[in-house]
């Protein structure tokens, strides 16, 4: 196997993860709604339909950040290490998320359930949003330099230096947070598609879902498109990785539109996941009763975001632009782990397919029986 044919193939997993990832916030998608929610009953069946999946979500975050450091060890040391307090906020937000589950029921929780759905609430927001953000850097870049000869320096081994806010001025980029609002609003209308179709037995409460998704559908759909059109028509990189992993970047206007437009099959894939994501919503907002939105719009969603990943790694462009240094900017080509290492790992990712239909079974074991109101009065397992 060539290294150039591996670097493709690791690219390619990491969007399936990334598409994954994203499908799954609809699990914070319904955590914000638990502040709003003043019945009782109905919070505890958000809570609990949303509960049964939250290990998923942080698993796959999980997965996500070892395969990105196993395949692209040097993303993950200018990011994960230089602008560490966009992942720090990340990560806090995530650790609140799995002691809220744990603890908001517990006999003798002194806090009250009210905290916890606050922590809950919290991660829906500052997990949504600065995953957007995070997502959005790999088209409009930050502001890092990259010097292999440092790894030399007995004093200071830092291969990537970024700039003294270390990630502060990319959660306030506006063009990051166009990304990051939608996705919030992406994971609260799949929030409410998903108990539309996990929750039976309160017409009522349906029906709110229904109109809540249409809303959070329109919002969602406003900002998405904000970003589309952002990122078709900004300039970006030509990027040409050298012998020495340097690269030679040159600026080019509309470069993601040509990116879509060029490698046709990223652009179809991303045509249809937007089309599969508005058929599901004015399918489920428009029918009587159509409870299968959510499995259009999770398809739709996994396929968008793959084809942006596919549209940030492949071809002449880099996938980590640097705006402080051009020819720092990160391409899957002088980013990835040796030739040896990215073998080894292809061999242990047959056991994927393995995985996700276990994944697959147990999410169909789970969702096999429908979530009622009197189930949450009577039963005393639930979070």
């Amino acid at each position: 196997m060539a290294l150039e044919y591996l670097q493709n193939y690791w690219w390619c997993l990491i969007s399936v993860l990334g598409g994954i990832l994203v499908f799954l916030l609809f699990v914070q998608g319904g955590q914000s709604l638990l502040l709003t929610e003043k019945d009782k009953v109905r919070k505890e069946l958000i809570v609990n339909s949303m509960g049964r999946k939250w290990e998923l979500t942080f698993t796959t975050l999980v997965v996500f950040g070892g395969a990105f450091f196993a395949s692209f060890p040097l993303f993950y040391s200018t990011s994960f290490g230089g602008a560490y307090w966009l992942w720090i906020l990340i990560l806090f937000s995530f650790i609140v998320q799995a002691v809220s589950y744990e603890y908001r029921n517990k006999q003798g929780n002194v806090y009250g359930t009210k905290t916890y759905d606050t922590f809950l609430f919290i991660n829906a927001f500052v997990g949504c949003i600065l995953l957007g953000v995070a997502v959005s850097m790999f088209f409009f870049g930050g502001k890092f330099t990259v010097i292999r000869g440092n790894l030399l320096d007995m004093h200071s081994p830092v291969i990537s230096q970024w700039d003294s806010s270390h990630g502060f001025e990319a959660i306030f980029n506006w063009r990051n947070l166009i990304l990051g609002v939608a996705v919030l609003f992406l994971a609260r209308m799949q929030a409410c598609l998903y108990m539309m179709n996990n929750i039976s037995g309160d017409d009522e409460f349906f029906e709110r879902l229904k109109s809540r998704a249409f809303l959070n559908g329109g919002i969602f759909v406003v900002f998405f498109l904000w970003f589309l059109t952002m990122l078709c028509t900004a300039t970006g990189y030509d990027a040409t990785t050298n012998n020495d992993l340097t690269v030679t970047a040159t600026e080019r206007p509309f470069k993601y539109f040509h990116q879509l437009t060029h490698l046709w099959w990223t652009g179809m894939t991303l045509i249809i996941g937007v089309v599969l994501v508005l058929f599901g919503l004015l399918k489920s907002c428009f029918s009587k009763k159509f409870t299968k939105g959510i499995w259009f719009t999770g398809l739709g969603t996994f396929l968008a975001v793959v084809a942006l990943f596919w549209a940030a790694g492949y071809g002449d462009v880099a996938f980590y632009p640097s705006l402080t240094d051009p020819s720092s900017s990160l391409t899957i080509r002088n980013a990835s782990s040796s030739e040896f290492t990215l073998k080894a790992m292809s061999y242990v990712s047959i056991v994927i397919p393995f995985v996700l239909a276990y994944i697959a079974y147990v999410w169909y074991s789970m969702d096999n029986k429908k979530l009622t109101p009197e189930e949450m009065e009577t039963t005393t397992h639930k979070y």
